[in-house]
């Protein structure tokens, strides 16, 4: 990925997050799928945005616990960001 502002960040998510919901996802499959879609990205992607090397930083001090939490939160930030096209 080359994501270099936290806004492009956004906008890859939210149209992640479109996809899941025209293809029927539920909202439990789509927080557990930010969950597991957060430890690839943990594992395998330098982040190019400050703030995306602060949620790795979160993701790999948090416990699995805490990551369901963080990807939780990042999918209604999204979907807030969808509505009001602004965080």
């Amino acid at each position: 990925m080359d994501i270099r502002t936290f806004d492009q960040w956004i906008d890859t998510l939210s149209t992640a997050l479109d996809t899941a919901e025209k293809i029927g996802l539920s909202h439990a499959q789509i927080e557990n799928s930010a969950k597991v879609f957060g430890d690839y990205l943990a594992a395998n992607v330098v982040p190019d945005a400050p703030e995306n090397k602060v949620l790795k930083a979160l993701w790999e001090h948090g416990s699995e616990q805490e990551r369901q939490s963080l990807a939780s939160m990042m999918v209604k930030m999204v979907r807030s960001y969808k509505k009001n096209k602004v965080l």
